[in-house]
């Protein structure tokens, strides 16, 4: 299970809670003031904080800090989709527009290529909406609550 620290930020009556997970980037380096190229997209680019709803009958205080779960299989299912979709797609494009050329006689390569893209992009989209669709119907659980942060007096 991969777990994460979100923030409350809201707390609604009707059994839900409105939780914040600031976003981290994929080598930890991004809050502590390195410069690179990929710091630098990163900032540009991506939001730094994500925030969804989830359902609970425990009450929560805005500002406490809880630990949220996500089991690794729906990450690594969505992953599988967009990355080895479009692969797929693109070696059965490339064959198919192989067979096509070779049925009307033109230039094998060529419509090998175009035919390729067009799976992989074909086969991209159906991966991407799939994947989607299963990030959405997984939701996070709350593992436990951490309690509301120590303020410091300045």
């Amino acid at each position: 299970m991969m777990e994460e620290i979100a923030r409350v930020v809201a707390n609604g009556n009707s059994g839900w809670v409105v939780v914040e997970v600031e976003l981290k980037s994929a080598c930890n380096h991004c809050d502590s003031g390195d410069s690179c190229g990929t710091s630098a997209v990163s900032k540009a680019f991506s939001p730094k904080v994500q925030r969804f709803s989830l359902q609970t009958e425990q009450v929560f205080v805005k500002g406490e800090r809880l630990k949220l779960g996500l089991p690794e299989s729906v990450i690594l299912k969505a992953a599988a989709l967009v990355y080895i979709m479009p692969l797929s797609g693109l070696f059965i494009g490339a064959f198919i527009g192989n067979q096509l050329a070779v049925l009307v006689g033109t230039h094998q390569d060529l419509f090998s290529i175009i035919a390729a893209l067009i799976g992989a992009l074909g086969f991209w989209n159906i991966g991407k909406r799939a994947a989607k669709k299963l990030e959405s119907d997984a939701q996070p659980v709350i593992i436990k609550s951490l309690g509301k942060p120590i303020e410091i007096a300045s």
